[in-house]
């Protein structure tokens, strides 16, 4: 019987394969590089093919560079990151860039559409309409790309795309249903009333699959590319968020995910339906089952900003000292106390997603004077993020989402300073899972539930999911976080109208 099991996660900066045994153990793993484009304000686009690419590359490094017989991975799970709306034509060539979960171009469309149909889409889909979901994007083509609109069959997500490309298999897994606005909530289907009402044609949606559901094989071609066997089964994959959830052991009412990819947020697991306008809900991997999400712009990719336009000098220091650039940061914020000195910053780098969904708010440092170092502003940017965390966390309380722990998943994660102070920001207890392999983990898992390498859900968590360390948060820390967190709040609503009218400045 095959005894490894493939996971494929499509991130925003770089796609991320990892091979597990049945255990959860890593095997192997390879990251292939992509990137972003921002021809214009607003605009954050990527080139589809361009993670196929990295994916096929990747993929074929990883089975060389781990001397197993491509026969022996039982299936393939793929994950990706959000919103996406990729065009395809007939023959599955994609149209042109996709505009990605950060891109805001769509806002006077949104604009429209909520002054036309008012609640009725919160109260179909479970969301408010915002420009990063995919529903404004694809009326976008229509209006600026009619030569492209025209030729579009499908409209694809970023792992049905993967998908696509290793099986032929046109499909739309459930939990990335909740980027569409005519994705009815409740029922986990199209509704093609609200369809029609908003411009989208049905027949550009694929049909909604089980995310753990074998959705095809992987083809002659794909093989030869992957370097995979060709005929190995491959599931529909799901929502990278909700994968990563799933990595971290995360199947019952109440149990919660804390992300820190290049996004961040939170994913609390219902058994019913519960929505709220200031956040995200969609279906969690694991039927029957729904995720009460916060995404924020001010994850990970926040310190991979600093580290990249501040980190100059430590990277001179990285061979001498043996530490990356990341390290000696994490190193210099823990010399300052909790709270930064009152340095507060707003993580808005992107705009804003939940709770404030305002593609204009802006990245703003607070408090700076000549006591000010270096490692103030590293140490408030992690801040600024468990802010923003702790922000979502109380509208998911407002509804109704109980949150008694959290569990940790996304780079940001193997940073024990930071998860500290999300810890103490929050005042929640964090476990860290499985040190950065959660959403490739959560693929795999759909990936062995489907193809029948575990008989459970249950089964597959149990055997694969292990806890690294744990974090209580410090009540003194609390204390002066509180203070800080108020002013935080403070400052976005005092500023938010300037944000408004200098935008284009």
């Amino acid at each position: 019987m095959a005894e490894y099991l493939l996971g494929i996660d499509i991130g925003t900066s770089s796609c991320k394969i990892v091979l597990f045994d049945k255990e959860g153990t890593v095997v192997a793993t390879e990251t292939g590089e992509y990137q972003v484009y921002y021809p214009h304000e607003g605009w954050a686009e990527q080139n589809p093919d361009e993670w196929w690419k990295a994916v096929a590359e990747s993929t074929k490094r990883i089975i060389e560079k781990s001397g197993i017989d491509p026969s022996d991975i039982a299936g393939v799970g793929t994950d990706g990151q959000s919103w996406s709306a990729i065009a395809v034509d007939k023959d599955g060539r994609c149209l042109m860039n996709t505009p990605i979960w950060m891109d805001t171009r769509s806002e006077d469309i949104c604009s429209e559409l909520r002054s036309r149909l008012g609640d009725r889409i919160f109260e179909l889909s479970g969301n408010s309409l915002q420009p990063s979901y995919t529903t404004a994007k694809i009326i976008w083509y229509k209006r600026e790309f009619p030569d492209v609109y025209k030729n579009i069959r499908y409209i694809l997500q970023s792992n049905s795309f993967i998908v696509y490309r290793l099986t032929g298999a046109v499909t739309h897994d459930i939990s990335q249903g909740y980027g569409l606005s005519c994705f009815d909530m409740r029922k986990g289907r199209w509704d093609s009333d609200m369809a029609r009402e908003l411009d989208i044609p049905e027949e550009f949606l694929p049909d909604i699959v089980p995310c753990h559901k074998v959705v095809g094989k992987v083809t002659k071609e794909a093989a030869a590319l992957t370097g995979l066997k060709e005929g190995t089964p491959v599931v529909a994959g799901g929502l990278d968020a909700a994968c990563g959830t799933l990595g971290t052991g995360v199947l019952n009412d109440g149990e919660t995910q804390e992300q820190g990819g290049q996004a961040g947020g939170m994913s609390i697991c219902l058994d019913h339906y519960a929505a709220d306008p200031a956040l995200i809900l969609g279906f969690h991997v694991v039927p029957d089952k729904w995720l009460l999400q916060g995404g924020t712009t001010g994850g990970a990719g926040v310190m991979r900003w600093i580290t990249a336009n501040f980190g100059d000098y430590e990277r001179t220091l990285e061979k001498k000292r043996n530490l990356s650039d990341v390290a000696q940061f994490n190193e210099l914020a823990e010399g300052v106390a909790p709270g930064s000195d009152g340095l507060i910053f707003l993580p808005y780098m992107a705009g804003e997603r939940s709770p404030i969904w305002d593609p204009k708010a802006k990245g703003v440092w607070y408090g700076i004077d000549f006591t000010k170092t270096k490692a103030h502003f590293i140490r408030s940017a992690m801040e600024g993020g468990a802010f923003a965390l702790r922000h979502n966390l109380e509208i998911a309380e407002r509804c109704g989402g109980e949150v008694k722990e959290l569990r940790a998943m996304g780079g940001a994660s193997l940073a024990k300073i930071w998860t500290q102070i999300k810890s103490d920001v929050t005042g929640k207890p964090i476990t860290v899972c499985n040190s950065g392999t959660e959403t490739s983990l959560g693929a795999t898992i759909l990936a062995g539930v489907g193809t029948g390498v575990y008989k459970s859900f249950e089964e597959a968590v149990a055997l694969t999911v292990h806890t690294t360390r744990h974090h209580e948060p410090d009540p003194a820390n609390k204390e002066v976080y509180d203070r800080n967190y108020r002013t935080y709040i403070e400052l976005y609503e005092d500023l938010k109208d300037l944000m408004q009218r200098t935008s284009s400045l």
